[in-house]
């Protein structure tokens, strides 16, 4: 990411006005307390009408005052740990940095920032030193003034100490803690300064996970923990997509299709009126994320095939028209893609997700325990993909058998998805159902890549064609593709022969 970041690991404490603070020169791997250092910071932070940020335990601020005057943008990582990103303040201090919108957009989806709090803050900072004068810790002694803004306007005040981690260990970040509760300091009741000073406005926000489910768990709460790591996932991976992370990419783009086939595979237990517009919407968002993807595959698979080309049997500017026809392609695939990240219509989306798993449209049969009815729902999948095979098999080769296999694939690949469900009732049962069903997605996904690749070929062929290029090599590795695609299906059919069944429930 172009922010700069790094973990913040602290520990807040709600501290009486007149409470002295306790010595900690001696706390384990402390030499001495450097002379206190006094900031006044003003900061301002910034929210959308409803919050969301705050909800999530993330906050965007722009301080100034101190050492670190600017931009800040912190992400929960743990309890008492948070990713922060900074940034500088450019020539308009109102203009929050794209580098750090990039980073929430996921969460404001189309909904504009204004300014919720500010905070005016006299700092005292305690450096706690070690050896060769590396700041472990610095312990900070802060006396706020708060002010909420909007239509319920709040002002307070209050004393509290911090006490954040620089190149100490969290075993100092303990022993400090406990010194402080000799002279009767409690951690604070408030996860933040931005918290507290949202008063009873503040988010209760995000709810705890439930527990991993396991054999004894309902089919419903399988599916929702199924379900809901997915869309952590694309949460997770939607500010590096911003970013161009072409392996973010295909996390994201693999993490909306699990969504997808999960809701396919338990359709019976949910409410179609909801599930079926949100498969849709989710299928549109994987082929928008797949395109770049999918042409740089292909690009690299077309110029790998032309290495292999013999000696002087490659005519004409074969490589750089390949490589210019794709980059094309790429080029206006990540436009698409940055647009679709800011339309609407993925906003929406998003909300959708969040829906689903906050008011899930089940039916009671949800309630049942998974070991009755997941087995039901994979083994569902499995007599599909043995339907497809069988259709394949039978289909006269030529483009229509090429069709059939590529459904035995998505067949596949729903199968090896609802096996991953299933993975808390029989877990090596479950592991070896996803091995199987991989392993002929991988097979059948190479001899789809084959059937992509001759249309690309003829294509390449006929332009060069039109341009008075020679178009031997393209037929050349046209039929190469057509013969290793050949030896593919056949590899296929053998390894079919050895695919297990779908008993996991034995």
């Amino acid at each position: 990411m172009t922010s700069e970041g790094f973990a913040e690991i602290e520990r807040k404490f709600d501290v009486n006005p007149a409470t002295p603070l306790p010595t900690l020169h001696d706390l384990p791997g402390v030499t001495h307390v450097a002379p206190p250092v006094e900031h006044h910071l003003d900061a301002l932070y910034f929210d959308t009408a409803d919050l969301a940020l705050a909800g999530r335990r993330i906050t965007l601020r722009r301080r100034a005052g101190g050492d670190d005057a600017g931009w800040h943008l912190k992400l929960p990582v743990a309890a008492d740990e948070r990713r922060e990103m900074r940034e500088p303040v450019g020539a308009d201090p109102d203009v929050i940095p794209e580098a750090i919108l990039r980073l929430v957009r996921v969460y404001l989806r189309g909904r504009p920032l204004m300014p919720v709090v500010r905070l005016r803050t006299l700092r005292v900072v305690h450096h706690l030193v070690g050896r060769d004068d590396a700041v472990l810790a610095e312990v900070c002694d802060d006396s706020v003034q708060a002010e909420r803004f909007g239509s319920e306007p709040l002002n307070q005040a209050w004393r509290e100490w911090e006490i954040e981690l620089v190149d100490g260990s969290r075993a100092l970040l303990d022993a400090a803690q406990e010194r402080l509760s000799t002279v009767g300091v409690e951690p604070a009741a408030s996860p933040s300064k931005l918290a507290r000073a949202l008063g009873d406005l503040a988010p209760a926000g995000t709810p705890v996970a439930p527990e991993r489910p396991g054999p004894d768990s309902s089919t419903a709460d399988v599916l929702l923990a199924y379900l809901r790591a997915q869309v952590e996932a694309v949460t997770a991976e939607d500010p590096l997509v911003r970013e161009s992370d072409v392996e973010a990419v295909h996390r994201m783009r693999v993490a909306t299709r699990r969504l997808r086939s999960a809701l396919s595979t338990y359709g019976p237990l949910l409410d179609a009126g909801v599930a079926d517009p949100l498969r849709v919407e989710l299928r549109w968002i994987a082929g928008v994320l797949g395109g770049a993807r999918d042409a740089q595959v292909m690009c690299q698979r077309l110029t790998h095939r032309l290495d292999l080309e013999p000696t002087g049997l490659t005519a004409g500017p074969v490589a750089p028209r390949i490589d210019e026809h794709f980059s094309t392609v790429v080029r206006i695939s990540e436009a698409d893609t940055r647009s679709a990240l800011d339309s609407d219509r993925y906003f929406r989306l998003l909300d959708t997700l969040d829906e689903l798993l906050a008011s899930p449209p089940l039916y009671r049969t949800a309630d049942k325990p998974a070991r009755k009815v997941v087995p039901g729902l994979v083994r569902a999948d499995w007599k599909h993909l043995r339907a497809a095979v069988r259709a394949a098999r039978r289909t006269a080769t030529g483009t229509e058998r090429d069709a059939a296999l590529h459904e035995a694939r998505k067949r596949a690949k729903q199968l090896r998805y609802a096996a991953e469900t299933a993975a808390p009732l029989r877990s090596k049962r479950a592991a070896r159902l996803v091995g199987a069903a991989r392993q002929v997605q991988e097979i059948l996904g190479d001899h789809q890549d084959s059937v992509v690749a001759r249309g690309e070929l003829l294509g390449l062929g006929m332009k060069a064609f039109l341009f008075n290029e020679n178009a031997f090599t393209y037929g050349r590795m046209h039929a190469v593709e057509e013969a290793g695609a050949a030896g593919t299906e056949a590899r296929f059919f053998t390894a079919w022969k050895d695919f297990p069944s779908a008993s996991i429930d034995k």
